[in-house]
């Protein structure tokens, strides 16, 4: 017998939010996060917010000993380490409140994304090109994915499952797949779902710039207005660096401990398009939101909210738009859409959860958050949100996400009553 799964807990940090709180406001204001400078390599993109961790963890109000264990844990590892450790605390306590007893509740985690960190080889590299004996013995860890996964079971006392799972841009919505199935089947009451900062190195990004998917170089004076998806005057995709946590636990246990239940994690998919490159397909895309509408239960007209995986990609939104036309047909115009990567940049790997979180804070505040910059839409046919946020009664949300690779993953969550 399957069991239903449902969101107790989230934890985000993102540009523009530095918590769950922050996210929320930003979301509904339509403050976009996308800067410009050139002292760090990156150009035009959203930047992690700048942060003392020890700080943070203090305002976590944690109990003493699994602040003692966080502090100890992530003072020196890298930066995108840290943000998986300050987003699944934030979660943990959204879920469970400041009981250290609740962590042995969290029977699995899951880290979304892999190839989570080439930013940190890369800057090793220096001191290796000037002595060999400098580089320190921790750098065997802190280049492996796993590295985030022992971390965070260390932190929180997890001892059941856990791994890392990729799929490029869907490394996020793959996580949430997995830690659905495990909750779904028994095989833990609840699962810890990161999506991890992925950080890039200049050399990434020149590549991505090579290739035609990186943007940002038409509007490096007015960087605000770069990220522009769905938008005729799109012209790629802008980093964004991000990180988020959600926490998945059967309802069963959420009703039985009396938690808040935030969502119903209704269906989730993944299929593949037989194609190793970056062009995506309208048939992928739409075949992967059918099953999880099928998984689900629900008709395509039961749904009021799409999250777009909408990258401003010259290709791959307007493919995206055509899918959303060939499952909804005329009912996309009822539909709300909109991208939270207008406002973030696009989180990489941690993208899926970081979208999760967004859709999830929007139906239980009942908005939709704008769309930045969408000043000439690719189809007038899609229900895009406008520049301002709206009031929106929204009972079933779904969240896209599509990788390289022809990765192929959506979600559908529903609303739950109290």
């Amino acid at each position: 017998m399957f069991r239903e799964v449902v969101v107790t807990g989230i934890g985000v940090i993102t540009p523009i939010g530095g918590n769950r709180d922050s996210f929320a406001r930003a979301l509904r204001s339509g403050g976009g996060g996308i800067t410009a400078e050139d002292g760090d390599g990156l150009g035009v993109a959203g930047r992690a917010p700048s942060l003392d961790f020890g700080e943070r963890l203090a305002a976590l109000k944690l109990p003493q000993s699994i602040h003692s264990r966080a502090h100890k844990a992530g003072r020196r590892v890298p930066f995108s380490a840290q943000l998986s450790i300050l987003t699944a605390l934030e979660a943990w306590i959204h879920a469970f409140g400041p009981d250290e007893a609740a962590s042995s509740e969290l029977a699995s985690l899951i880290v979304a994304g892999n190839n989570i960190s080439p930013g940190y080889p890369y800057r090793m590299r220096e001191k290796f090109t000037q002595a060999l004996d400098l580089i320190p013995a921790s750098y065997s860890l802190h280049f492996l994915d796993t590295d985030h996964v022992g971390i965070l079971s260390e932190v929180l006392g997890v001892k059941g499952e856990g791994c890392t799972v990729g799929g490029a841009s869907a490394s996020g919505n793959m996580g949430i797949l997995q830690a659905w199935r495990q909750v779904r089947h028994g095989i833990a009451n609840t699962c810890l779902v990161v999506g991890a900062m992925t950080d890039l190195s200049p050399m990434e990004l020149q590549a991505f710039r090579n290739a035609g998917a990186l943007g940002g170089a038409r509007f490096k004076a007015e960087p605000e207005q770069a990220c522009r998806p769905f938008d005729r005057d799109r012209e790629g995709f802008i980093y964004g660096q991000g990180s988020a946590c959600l926490i998945l636990e059967s309802a069963d246990s959420a009703k039985a401990r009396g938690a808040k239940i935030l969502g119903c994690v209704a269906g989730v998919a993944t299929c593949l398009d037989a194609n190793r490159l970056s062009h995506p397909s309208v048939e992928g895309e739409a075949r992967a939101m059918r099953l999880a509408l099928e998984q689900a239960g629900l008709p395509p007209k039961a749904v009021d909210y799409v999250n777009a995986h909408a990258t401003s990609s010259i290709v791959g939104d307007e493919v995206e738009a055509k899918a959303l036309k060939a499952v909804f047909g005329a009912h996309l115009s009822s539909v709300g859409v909109n991208a939270t990567k207008g406002l973030t940049g696009h989180c990489l790997h941690a993208a899926g959860v970081v979208e999760a979180a967004a859709m999830l804070i929007q139906m239980n505040h009942q908005f939709l958050h704008p769309n930045l910059n969408l000043k000439h839409p690719v189809d007038a046919a899609c229900g895009f949100v406008g520049s301002t946020a709206q009031r929106a009664d929204i009972e079933v949300g779904m969240s896209n996400a599509f990788g390289f690779g022809g990765i192929n993953t959506s979600l559908v969550i529903r609303r739950v009553r109290s």
